[in-house]
């Protein structure tokens, strides 16, 4: 192996943690990835680790309250089909699998979506067992196992939280416009729209205040950014607790209602402070030293302990991996309690710094530039997925690894990106998609701006950024030397297709109808104009892919190469959307950056 591949091997073998809950004993249900898919393991006071679970893909869990048994959440090979299923930690002497854990809600044809455990020792979910398409929002007493519906009216679910008295919900759901959702509030058989499902804005993580009037909520109702509010569940009035005119900020509220975690989204970094409910600033939370710059990961939701005392979070910088935090809310400080970053302490991996690209339509486009010690002057860059996504100042072997081989790398956050603004995030939805594309192109213009050469620069995406690497190739050709597309959309119209039905009636509010607007999207599909693509391709896909199926990779590889262009193409048979294993990553990725450095020189 050359040292560009030592070295990206390092960075993929490292492993990292998540923070999943924490229950009253002061225990954290933890995911570690050391077995190369991340798995449970119980964090207990005294330092002691337990490994939980041996599971064949990557699994997540929540403590049932009240108990010493875990709700798991896992599929098979990537497929999202996820079940549910009981683990008793301290009846595990040695990591189990499948057959030592005891079904809860098992149907391996549908999602069973883990939501949360109430205090009472039921669990929330919904799945979309009733039609295939929509998904319902049950709760299940798990001693007996009876069920209740609360919501069958159709779509999909984004959060909810059910009371504390347990006789009411609230449940957001997609709106009519692009990215929109709408609250409902659950109350037996009545079910009462608390916002217009008409209202450009998101309604995020309702939590409910302990007297059952009113609960927080993260929302940019009336605003460019996300803002913490209460919303009054009589009148579906909101007031205002923080906020912020430059940035988007959300709040986790702990268990007895009277303390906010408030995490600001400062350019891709996460900034965290503890407030009264009612928006009163109360402290900032220091970070230890070594940590800075970085993100609090909301894919793993920051947990409050039962007494409200303080907090589990996930966190990850440029030289941090992903580190399990536990934050004390009445300091003001955090400490690690897993590591991942002891491996990497002899390399120097490179922190960003943040651009302003100008476009010829007079927006800017934010970009982290991660340049190396002595550029090469060659460039990738890397375009995150969604399209609603955000490219966040976190650890990622590949961009370190591009920058170990002389290549600077450019990580934007292309319009149609959250993080900063509803404007912002808005201007890629249904006909203007392909300004969004038109965004790589004033990427490339500002190269020279850097000391870069334009003639050896190429382009990295997964899922969304797959289609953007696809568009960029075949809109683009005289601009890029090669694509790296990792699940990605080639034609617009066979994903809407071919998708899972669930995810077409999600995803055609974004982007666009295949009834009504199906000549736009095959003027906007990369498919239509790949006679045009000169660059090499190298394709990556999960043969289980749910969301963009395979065949998405077949036609735009089959049709590249019978244009006489190179094209890599590699397939996993035990992958989904993306690379979950890291065996695979280990295969894949080395040969992707070797891919790139024979195109760019």
């Amino acid at each position: 192996m050359n040292e560009t591949t030592d070295l990206l091997h390092r960075l993929l073998e490292v492993t990292t943690w998540r923070a999943f809950d924490v229950d009253a004993q002061g225990r954290i249900l933890a995911g570690y990835d050391g077995s190369g898919t991340v798995q449970l393991v119980e964090l207990r006071p005294d330092g002691t680790r337990v490994s939980l679970t041996a599971l064949p893909g990557a699994c997540h869990g929540r403590y049932l309250p009240g108990t010493r048994r875990v709700v798991v959440s896992h599929d098979a090979g990537g497929d999202e089909r996820a079940q549910l299923s009981l683990l008793d930690p301290d009846a595990v002497t040695e990591p189990v699998g499948e057959d030592g854990l005891v079904p809860l809600v098992h149907d391996p044809a549908y999602i069973h979506g883990l939501v949360e455990v109430l205090p009472t020792g039921e669990v929330v979910y919904t799945t979309n067992r009733r039609n295939g398409v929509d998904f319902d929002l049950v709760v299940r007493r798990v001693d007996d196992g009876t069920e209740t519906v609360l919501y069958d009216g159709g779509g999909m679910v984004g959060g909810a939280a059910v009371s504390h008295e347990g006789t009411r919900a609230l449940m957001t759901r997609p709106g009519r416009p692009a990215l929109s959702s709408q609250v409902l509030l659950l109350a037996g058989d009545t079910t009462t729209e608390l916002t217009d499902a008409g209202e450009h804005a998101r309604y995020l993580a309702p939590q409910w205040l302990p007297r059952g009037e009113a609960a927080v909520i993260t929302t940019d109702s009336g605003r460019d950014h996300l803002g913490v509010a209460r919303l009054d569940v009589r009148s579906g009035e909101l007031t205002w607790l923080v906020t912020d005119d430059e940035h988007d900020v959300t709040a986790r509220l702990s268990p007895d209602g009277e303390t906010l975690l408030v995490v600001t989204d400062d350019d891709g970094t996460s900034r965290l402070a503890v407030h009264d409910v009612d928006g009163t600033f109360r402290r900032a939370v220091g970070l230890p030293a070594e940590l800075r710059g970085g993100v609090a990961d909301f894919l793993a939701v920051p947990r409050w302990s039962p007494d409200g005392t303080g907090l589990a979070i996930t966190w990850t910088d440029p030289a941090t991996p992903a580190d399990v935090l536990l934050v004390d809310a009445a300091r003001g400080r955090s400490g690690v309690v897993a590591s991942s970053r002891e491996p990497l302490e002899d390399l120097d991996l490179v922190a960003p710094t943040s651009h302003g690209v100008p476009t010829p339509d007079g927006e800017t486009v934010p970009c982290f530039v991660y340049s190396p010690p002595q550029p090469s002057g060659s460039s990738v860059t890397i375009v995150h997925g969604g399209p609603e996504g955000q490219s966040v100042r976190a650890f990622s072997p590949i961009v370190q690894a591009l920058v170990g081989a002389g290549h600077t790398v450019l990580v934007p956050n292309v319009r149609g990106s959250v993080g900063y603004g509803k404007r912002w995030y808005s201007l890629d939805d249904v006909e203007r998609r392909l300004d969004s594309v038109a965004d790589l192109a004033a990427l490339h213009a500002y190269l020279p701006r850097l000391g870069l050469d334009p003639t050896r620069a190429a382009l990295w995406g997964g899922s969304y950024g797959g289609y953007m690497v696809l568009a960029g190739l075949a809109f683009q050709p005289e601009l890029w030397a090669a694509g790296v597309d990792i699940v990605g959309i080639s034609s617009l119209v066979t994903f809407l297709e071919n998708t899972s039905p669930y995810r077409r009636a999600h995803r055609e509010r974004e982007y666009g109808s295949l009834e009504r607007d199906r000549a736009f999207l095959e003027r906007a599909s990369p498919l239509t104009r790949i006679g045009d693509v000169r660059a090499p391709l190298f394709v990556i896909h999960g043969a289980n892919d749910p969301r963009v199926p395979l065949s998405e990779a077949e036609q735009v590889a089959a049709a590249v190469r019978a244009n006489g262009v190179e094209v890599e193409m590699v397939v996993y048979d035990d992958e989904g959307h993306g690379l979950a294993k890291r065996a695979n990553r280990l295969d894949a990725y080395p040969r992707a950056v070797a891919f790139l450095g024979r195109a760019l020189g």
